[in-house]
C-alpha cells in the first residue's frame, strides 16, 4: 500500500509538471536544462554583467528614452522594475514619477547594493529595493500600477510561478511592459536564447492571466509588448 501511494504521488507530481509546461532536457549551452512551453530558459546574467547593462551604446541599440515615453509615466505611480539589475531604468523612472515609488526588484543582493549606492548618490528618495526569489515577487497584492521587465523574463527559472505572482501584485487592469529582443529578427545581434518572439510571449503570458494589449514597434531591436492583467 505504501509503494502504491508513493507511485500515485509521483504520478500526480509529474502530471502537475506537465500542466505547468516544464520539461527538463538539454539544449543550447547558453541556457539551463529546463524548458517552458517549448522555450529553453536562458542563463541568468549576474552582477558581473553590470558593465554590459551600463554600456554607452545602450541608447542607440535600445532607445530607452522612447521606452520611457511608451510607458506614459506620471507622478504618483507605483512601478515595479522586475529584474532591475544595475538600476539603469529604475533611476530614470524615479525621476519621472515624483511622489510615486519605483520598487527595484532583483534576486541578487549585489545588484540591489549597487542600486542603493546609486540612488543615494543621485539623491532619489522614491526608490525601494526589493530582494526577490525565483518563484515569487514579495510585493503586496494589488499594490502596483505597472511593471517593467527589460531583457529579463527569458532568464526566469520559474516563469509560470513568477507570472502568477506578478498578476497578484498588480492592481486591477495593471500592466506589464515586456521588453525583449525580437526573436523573429535574425538581424538582431543577440544570442538566440536571449530573444523572444511575440507569439511565444503571448502564449506564456496568457497562461499567467494576461492579455496582449499592444506591441509597440518603435524600438530598434526589441519588442515593447504591453500585457494587461485580466
Amino acid at each position: 500500500m505504501r509503494i502504491g501511494l508513493t507511485a500515485m504521488c509521483i504520478m500526480a507530481v509529474l502530471a502537475c509538471q506537465g500542466q505547468a509546461g516544464y520539461e527538463w532536457r538539454g539544449g543550447d549551452p547558453n541556457g539551463i536544462p529546463k524548458w517552458y512551453m517549448g522555450r529553453q530558459i536562458a542563463q541568468v546574467m549576474s552582477h558581473f554583467g553590470i558593465s554590459w547593462l551600463e554600456r554607452p551604446e545602450r541608447q542607440e541599440e535600445e532607445d530607452f528614452e522612447q521606452l520611457l515615453k511608451n510607458m506614459n509615466l506620471r507622478p504618483g505611480l507605483q512601478v515595479a522594475d522586475i529584474g532591475a539589475g544595475s538600476g539603469f531604468h529604475t533611476v530614470r523612472i524615479a525621476r519621472r514619477i515624483g511622489a510615486g515609488t519605483v520598487h527595484a526588484v532583483d534576486i541578487e543582493p549585489a545588484m540591489l547594493e549597487f542600486i542603493g549606492t546609486r540612488v543615494a548618490r543621485e539623491k532619489l528618495l522614491n526608490v525601494r529595493t526589493v530582494l526577490s526569489d525565483t518563484v515569487q515577487v514579495p510585493l503586496p497584492a494589488g499594490s502596483i500600477d505597472m511593471a517593467l521587465m527589460v531583457d529579463v523574463y527569458h532568464e526566469m527559472s520559474h516563469p509560470r510561478e513568477m507570472l502568477r505572482s506578478m498578476h497578484a501584485m498588480l492592481k486591477h487592469g495593471g500592466r506589464i511592459f515586456l521588453v525583449e529582443f525580437r526573436g523573429e529578427d535574425p538581424g538582431v545581434p543577440i544570442k538566440a536564447l536571449h530573444k523572444m518572439t511575440e507569439a511565444q510571449a503571448v502564449r506564456e503570458f496568457a497562461a499567467g492571466g494576461f492579455v496582449l494589449e499592444r506591441n509597440i514597434g518603435n524600438l530598434p531591436w526589441q519588442h515593447c509588448m504591453v500585457f494587461r492583467k485580466k
